[in-house]
């Protein structure tokens, strides 16, 4: 049975009573407790906000719905959609996570900062610009866009820009709509093979980016920014449009030189600003172009169109199939959908694609009957992400098809193996033997890729491995051991984190091809990968090297768009090793159990798991509060510094802002004169979407707001501090993912039961090392959660493009 502690005497003001204090559990957290004095079970919390405002819950809702759930931007980021995640979107759900944010209203929700201006720092005195990390990664990506590009540009000719669609492109629209009749395809359309996909060519790698103009973390300030004169004149054309003024940066940002120009011509290009809605650019180009506006207008199908695809990418899709972007069109007020597609594509802002459903299935002879082609389905997606796609299944194929190096004799490594216990074994052989390896387990099978680093070290490869946290890069090094000589500092192991090592700021650097310095590259926490990251990842292999991706399938999926990892283990084209290393304890029991849909009662008699029943959001609030301040520090002498609170989303009247207000006021309370921050804030930094590091606040001078993060020092300038810093008591779970720490307290309020599924209540409980304490509002929607709600599915083509590069490995 699930127990409180005794209430402890010093009370907040305005509390109703004090948290109580661990003392275990003998209950499942989704079960009622009895003689629990402060909870009855009362009924479920009003619904005043919660994953409606929450960014991590980007994927919940699909675009081609009426209504769109919050502020889902991905301008600063990392929160990605902890639905999204959780899920992502339905296969064929239309980009999940539509930003509601007002124009100039609140700002979207990604990890941005909750301060406003960043008082005391002064700009003028800002330290030099350095090169961001997402600007490497940006310009690595245009790399690889531009070698991508000019192989398709050999396979067909690209569609003029302004032209309407012909040949092949409109077979395949007109295809659409016979294949949803039940009629036979367009004959051009499928009996025309697909030219053969070639082997991969040698890459053409992104150059590094020297380590001196990153920080530790990988990111410094942006590099320069939009002229001024083209922030006027835009500001100009926002006024006339009735558009906030303020926007005009990220307008100027993302059209570019004559960005005034095109906003006029074009007013639905307001579009492409983070947080702007269809029903917003509209009123835009009303003020504008007067009686020229319509809603038929071929400008406005186009704009609504690529905007679809981007909010499908927040959730998750790297592509979107016809009839579900058709559909989310009509939804919004497109006459002709199929139109404002075949324009689209016309002016390649997006790709069209022809996937068998069946990639198994064997080519129709030419001699069938009309009835026996094979089923298909049409994709539209961003290039972006199209190519990135592609790029990956083609490094992939190269990896898997190339010999590795001869490091090391077979007798080396069999040597090696048999040294290591159980799945380490497993793992260090088909390591031996291949180029790419998928590894999958949990936190407990980490020992198994860090018994692989170190023997083929010992073997004199260059091996290094990559996490996705900093917290994970040191937890991995501390499971590295040195053949019986002192163990090496964290900092001077062979493991990296995987933004820091495609900046180049860590890891072994490039060689003269610009690809990794290394033989072996062990990369943890796959899931969290996108594909364009992946890509980047993968084509910067040096040939003939070895790639092991490792990680728990079971936590939330990446905060980008694709399922690397997931598409990866389902397609079967490598050797697959699965750890048999089980989590220990009470928690690990718990944890393993909703991996496989079971909310399980654990016996805890060092009070690992704690459930605190609530009525109501204001008391989930109040006890988390005085458990992370009060109670778990006095039974288990975990600090308030080392507890981490996790809320399924920032809004609501439990969610992390809510809860961050709180802890701040009890744990730091202070004026926040640095732009909402005081000295010794715990802080969630986001130097690019999708990551997240934890950290406290320093000071704040003329450079910008000073950070430490996992014992480095960070620089954030001014500019930067309202869309990247948030308040970091409290985290989302995808905020969390890649982290652990001694003590966690998951806050599960009535009003946020729709963003819970089993990936998101996996990855919250899991973060804990010693003791977990659930706050339970949410009742029975937890238990159904675990048991009913897997991840959603995303839309993705690298399963395809896989199995045509690549022989299922069986």
């Amino acid at each position: 049975m699930s127990t409180e502690p005794e209430p402890t005497e010093k009370t907040e003001p305005g509390t109703r009573g004090a948290a109580p204090e661990p003392e275990g559990t003998g209950g499942a957290p989704g079960e009622a407790t009895d003689g629990v004095a402060a909870s009855d079970g009362g009924g479920e919390a009003e619904v005043t906000g919660g994953p409606g405002d929450d960014a991590d819950a980007s994927a919940r809702d699909s675009v081609a719905e009426s209504g769109d759930a919050g502020a889902g931007g991905s301008a600063g980021a990392g929160e990605g959609a902890d639905g999204a995640s959780a899920g992502g979107g339905g296969s064929g759900a239309a980009g999940e996570g539509v930003s509601d944010a007002p124009v100039g209203g609140e700002e979207p929700e990604a990890d941005a900062g909750e301060g406003g201006d960043s008082a005391g720092v002064d700009a003028d005195g800002a330290a030099k610009a350095q090169l961001s990390e997402a600007e490497a990664e940006l310009a690595a990506q245009r790399l690889e866009r531009e070698r991508i590009a000019r192989r398709k540009a050999e396979k067909q000719q690209p569609v003029e820009s302004g032209a309407k669609l012909s040949g092949k492109a409109a077979d395949l629209l007109a295809a659409v709509r016979a294949v949803e009749s039940g009629a036979k395809p367009v004959a051009a359309v499928f009996s025309e093979p697909e030219p053969p996909r070639r082997p991969a060519q040698e890459p053409v790698r992104p150059r590094p980016v020297s380590a001196q103009t990153t920080g530790a973390d990988g990111v410094a300030g942006p590099v320069g920014g939009p002229a001024p004169e083209t922030v006027e004149a835009v500001q100009r054309v926002l006024a006339a449009g009735g558009a906030p003024t303020a926007l005009a940066p990220q307008v100027a940002a993302v059209l570019g030189e004559g960005a005034d120009e095109e906003l006029r011509a074009d007013p639905w290009q307001l579009l492409r600003v983070t947080g702007v809605r269809p029903e917003q650019a509209d009123g835009f180009a009303r003020a504008l172009l007067g009686a020229e506006c319509a809603p038929d207008d071929e400008r406005r199908g186009r704009a609504v169109t690529v905007w679809l695809l981007e909010q499908a990418a927040l959730a998750g899709h790297t592509a979107l199939e016809m009839p579900a972007l058709t559909a989310a069109l009509a939804q919004r007020d497109v006459p002709d959908a199929d139109a404002a597609v075949q324009n689209t594509i016309a002016e390649a802002e997006a790709l069209v694609f022809q996937d068998a459903l069946d990639p198994a299935a064997p080519e129709p002879a030419e001699d069938d009957e009309e009835g026996a082609e094979r089923p298909v389905r049409i994709l539209v997606g961003l290039e972006r992400y199209a190519l990135a796609e592609e790029s990956l299944a083609d490094g992939l194929a190269r990896l898997i098809n190339s010999v590795p190096k001869e490091d090391g004799s077979a007798e080396d490594w069999e040597r090696a193996a048999t040294s290591a216990e159980g799945s380490a074994a497993e793992l260090i052989r088909a390591a031996a033997a291949g180029g790419l390896v998928l590894h999958t387990g949990g936190q407990a099978s980490l020992t198994e890729p860090a018994a692989l680093l170190t023997a083929a070290r010992g073997l004199g490869l260059r091996a290094w491995a990559a996490t996705h946290s900093p917290l994970g890069r040191d937890r991995f090094s501390a499971l590295l051991q040195d053949d019986g000589t002192a163990p090496e500092q964290p900092r001077t192991r062979p493991v990296a984190t995987v933004a820091g090592l495609l900046s180049g700021a860590e890891g072994p650097g490039r060689d003269g091809d610009g690809a990794f310095d290394l033989d072996l590259l062990v990369v943890l926490d796959a899931p969290q990968l996108d594909v364009e990251t992946a890509a980047l990842l993968v084509e910067s292999m040096p040939d003939g090297a070895r790639l092991v991706l490792g990680g728990d399938p079971a936590v939330l999926w990446s905060a980008g768009p694709g399922r690397v990892f997931a598409d990866l283990l389902a397609a079967r084209i490598c050797p697959q090793v699965a750890s048999r290393r089980p989590d220990p304890g009470p928690l690990g029991e718990l944890v393993s159990g909703i991996g496989i849909g079971e909310l399980n009662q654990v016996e805890a008699p060092g009070k690992e798991v704690v459930i605190v029943p609530v009525r109501d959001a204001g008391e989930a609030v109040h006890r988390t509060v005085q458990l992370v301040a009060d109670s778990v520090p006095r039974a288990l002498g975990v600090p308030p510094e080392e507890t981490q609170v996790i809320t399924p989303g920032h809004g609501g009247a439990a969610g992390t802002r809510a809860l961050n207000a709180a802890l701040k006021e009890r744990l730091n309370p202070g004026p926040g004169r640095f732009g909402g921050f005081d000295p010794g804030d715990r802080v969630a930094y986001s130097p690019a979407p999708g990551r997240t590091l934890p950290g406290a606040v320093v000071g704040a001078d003329a450079d910008g707001l000073h950070l430490i993060c996992a014992g480095e020092p960070v620089v954030v300038p001014k500019e930067r501090v309202e869309q990247s810093v948030r308040h970091g008591w409290a985290l989302t779970a995808h905020q969390a993912v890649g982290c652990r720490w001694p003590a966690v307290v998951a806050v599960l309020p009535g009003d946020a039961i729709q963003a819970l599924s089993r990936p998101w209540v996996y990855t919250a409980f899991g973060r804990a090392d010693r003791h977990l304490s659930v706050v339970q509002g949410a009742e029975q929607a937890l238990p159904r959660a675990v048991a009913e709600i897997p991840a959603k599915p995303r839309t993705t083509r690298l399963p395809v493009l896989l199995g045509s590069q690549t022989p299922a490995s069986g």
